[in-house]
């Protein structure tokens, strides 16, 4: 076979890029699924850039000659003298290296496996629906139980299958090829690296990863922004002065009185640091968190994606984590948004800010009034913003960056609730992604995924009062699945096998990208995490202050004197601390109680069968009420364990420095290629032995159902 490849010079000149194609070695086999051809060596492509970049351009230009004391950036590109641009393409795909080719291929059956999975659902709720009216029709009495329990089952359900909704685009493809920015000529860029208390080793090792990626020390700065303004950090980055030249510490003034914004007003005062600060003004701006390690090939990896696109305002890599601990219990490592749901929406034009690593071009952010405020979710509305001034976004689907996920239980809580208020200030902004003149550009694909997160984030609420719902029918003793004959019985029990049966197959090719196991997280976490969503929203935006109104994320009940450091062999706290911290402090408790009231409603129910005259009687009985396919009520009990089982048993993590492996030449600590993966202990099976339980069950009476 042929080796076949391209490489590319870009060049800017006026309003056209244009890049030529270099030949260099690439086979067929390694570029799968791309939608572009394969340019011939020597050929040349134009791509002409938006009207929005040329009118950003013009206006900009005017700003710098008119005007020379205005606090906006004046960055313009040069069409008096336009750069060159090398720029490689080492593959047509760039998660080629995160997803083996025989993955991939049964992926792309995800695809009709979600609308199969919608498809049987629907069946089924359909049967529901008609069967119960046809009940109460022939009795001529209404089934209140049977309505309830049908809306807790479709609570549950829906959730997960908001979220495999991506996966219906599968198929559409993304076009986003592995390219890496060559030589020496390449556009400035100011990179910051926003502090807040962290540990300072921690922001050492980022600000010097930073300052070493492979990139001209004469092209970028990195600014450390330290809103925390630690005397101690501050000489820690000056000693470094003489190392990394390019390297700055800056830290602003916060006014009693006067809103700061958290980290979006972090960012706007590095960003008018950036115009009085020695040196050349980057034309592109980029962020990293604290704990975010970047790559020695990041900026050369992420860039050259907004060179060919001129229209590009933003673009980001996946936020990926080197500490997960064994089985990931609490399902922080996130894999299915930044494997899954993030790619698939790169190709529907609605990639989001990850909220580090990403590089955004400064005329852009100029465009809307630089990083918005007025949430802690300034990622998402930043990017939705840009969206809806006519820029596109990019999402470059490449390990770029390592961080830390929280190394405790109530740092978990607070980050996820964090950005559940986050996501809820955004939403009441953008009016729901659904009208407004900063969204006004925004296409249906943009506008629906802004809508579907919105709804997801509020439908938390209502997950909670279904769950607790399963319990009081259960106790009420109603007739909690209505139907007219025993054939219709029989006709329920096969359409929820068969959405059952055909939602494990999509579950199956959905999660492959991130991990069968992850996935399974993932849907646990959805139940178990509903009632901290619930109680946030509640204090945030309902209650008011004497009634325990809040304006920030969650917050534990009670004080907590010292930290439970439960992911240590050697400091964890004892057990009856683990319990009382987790159990009360952080409303561990209210878990307990749900099982322990499901339970008892589980036993109550069944024992009301002995009332029933045959035993055929008796069995009907269990089924249609305790034991209705696939027992809703194991999945949720079983999610409600998480925090329970975590405080029992919380995972053991080494030390940070043995995660990590440091460059001779740098001292720049990496994490090691072992500590990028999570590690899956034989203590994991527990779950998957409920989901082949659940599965075995519902054939069993599938199959009884043609028998009997």
């Amino acid at each position: 076979m042929d080796p076949i490849s391209e490489s590319s010079t870009a060049r800017v000149s006026g309003d056209t890029l244009h890049y030529d194609v270099i030949e260099k070695d690439i086979f067929p086999g390694d570029v799968y699924g791309s939608d572009q051809s394969v340019s011939a060596a020597g050929s040349l492509r134009t791509v002409q850039p938006p009207e929005l970049l040329v009118e950003s351009v013009r206006t900009l230009s005017h700003d710098r000659d008119s005007s020379k004391q205005s606090s906006k950036s004046t960055l313009a590109l040069d069409t008096e003298f336009p750069p060159t641009y090398q720029i490689e393409s080492l593959a047509r795909r760039d998660d080629i290296d995160l997803l083996k080719p025989w993955k991939r291929f049964l992926y792309l059956f995800s695809s009709f496996l979600t609308v199969a999975a919608f498809s049987t659902y629907a069946l089924y709720y359909g049967l529901r629906m008609t069967f119960t009216l046809a009940a109460q029709r022939a009795n001529r009495t209404i089934y209140p139980a049977a309505w309830v329990f049908l809306i807790v089952e479709m609570a549950t359900v829906t959730p997960g299958m908001l979220h495999s909704l991506w996966s219906i685009f599968v198929l559409k493809p993304r076009g986003r090829e592995k390219l890496r920015l060559k030589g020496d000529a390449v556009p400035t860029v100011d990179v910051f690296v926003t502090a807040c208390g962290e540990d300072e080793d921690v922001i050492l090792n980022t600000a010097r990863a930073a300052c070493s990626i492979d990139y001209p020390t004469d092209r970028f700065r990195v600014f450390v922004l330290d809103d925390g303004r630690s005397a101690s950090l501050f000489r820690s980055i000056t000693a470094l002065n003489g190392q990394y030249p390019n390297l700055v510490y800056r830290s602003r003034e916060k006014y009693p009185g006067l809103p700061h914004h958290f980290k979006a007003g972090n960012l706007n005062f590095g960003l008018r640091e950036t115009l009085t600060t020695k040196g050349e003004e980057g034309e592109f701006v980029a962020a990293l968190d604290a704990d975010m390690i970047p790559q020695p090939e990041w900026l050369r990896a992420i860039l050259p994606h907004m060179l060919i696109d001129q229209g590009c305002g933003l673009a980001c890599p996946p936020q990926l984590f080197y500490n997960i601990p064994p089985n990931d219990p609490l399902y922080q490592g996130m894999s299915f948004f930044a494997h899954v749901a993030e790619p698939i929406k790169d190709a529907l034009g609605v990639a989001w800010c990850t909220g580090s690593g990403y590089v955004v071009r400064r005329c852009a952010l100029d465009s809307i009034g630089d990083i918005p405020v007025g949430t802690v979710a300034e990622d998402v509305l930043c990017s939705t913003l840009l969206l809806g001034q006519g820029w596109r976004t990019a999402y470059i689907h490449e390990g770029l960056q390592y961080g830390q996920v929280p190394g405790d239980f109530g740092g978990h809580i607070k980050q996820r609730t964090r950005w559940t208020v986050g996501t809820m200030q955004t939403t009441l902004r953008l009016r729901f992604s659904l009208w407004g003149s900063e969204i006004r550009r925004l296409t249906f694909p943009q506008r629906a995924s802004g809508f579907m997160y919105s709804i997801i984030s509020l439908f938390s609420v209502f997950t909670v009062i279904s769950l607790f719902a399963i319990p009081g029918v259960l106790i009420s003793g109603g007739r909690m699945v209505a139907y007219a004959t025993e054939d219709q019985l029989r006709w329920l029990i096969r359409s929820c096998f068969l959405a059952f049966a055909v939602n494990r197959l999509c579950e199956l090719s959905m999660y492959l990208p991130s991990g069968y196991r992850d996935g399974q997280r993932s849907t646990r976490a959805m139940l178990w995490m509903a009632p901290y969503h619930t109680i946030t929203l509640l204090r945030v935006f309902v209650l008011p202050s004497w009634l325990g109104g809040q304006t920030t994320s969650f917050k534990p009940t009670g004080s907590l004197s010292s930290a439970l450091n439960e992911r240590s062999s050697r400091e964890r706290a004892p057990l009856f601390r683990r319990l009382k911290v987790i159990l009360w402090n952080y409303l561990g408790g209210f878990h307990l109680f749900y099982i322990i009231f499901v339970l008892a409603a589980v036993i109550i129910s069944s024992v009301r069968c002995g009332n029933r005259p045959t035993l055929d009687d008796k069995l009907i009985y269990l089924l249609t009420h305790a034991f209705w396919v696939p027992v809703t009520w194991l999945v949720s009990v079983s999610a409600a364990w998480t925090p329970i089982i975590y405080a029992l048993n919380p995972p053991t993590m080494p030390d940070t420095e043995d995660l990590l492996k440091r460059d001779p030449s740098t001292n720049v600590a990496y994490p090691r290629e072992s500590s990028k993966l999570v590690k899956n202990k034989v203590s994991n099976v527990y779950f998957e032995f409920q989901y082949t339980l659940q599965t075995l069950y519902t054939t069993a009476l599938f199959i009884g159902s043609w028998i009997y």
